[in-house]
């Protein structure tokens, strides 16, 4: 059961932005590009054991990046913005 979960939310992004977001009770993740809305609800839901508000999705789309001369290109990847009810909160520096 836990690991469908651990398929969908594949691992929190930690930068600058997602740190201000969290003052927001916001958690941002890098999720499976085939995840929908309610799959990451329930997924955060059941493995943080936190009420989710709301779950926002974008596509990253990759960039073209050189490395010693040598164009190579990230891959897209999804990530869900996921808002926390108040009271609520997720601290992804400690890991699972």
């Amino acid at each position: 059961m836990n690991e469908r979960y651990y398929d969908i939310i594949v691992s929190p992004v930690i930068t600058e932005k997602a740190t201000m977001a969290s003052e927001a009770n916001q958690v941002i993740f890098k999720v499976a590009p085939d995840a929908t809305k309610p799959k990451i609800k329930e997924a955060v839901e059941k493995l943080f054991d936190v009420k989710v508000k709301a779950v926002n999705t974008l596509i990253r789309k990759g960039k073209t990046k050189r490395f010693r001369g040598i164009a190579g290109r990230q891959s897209d990847f999804k990530k869900a913005i996921v808002t926390l009810e108040e009271g609520h909160s997720i601290d992804v520096t400690t890991g699972l």
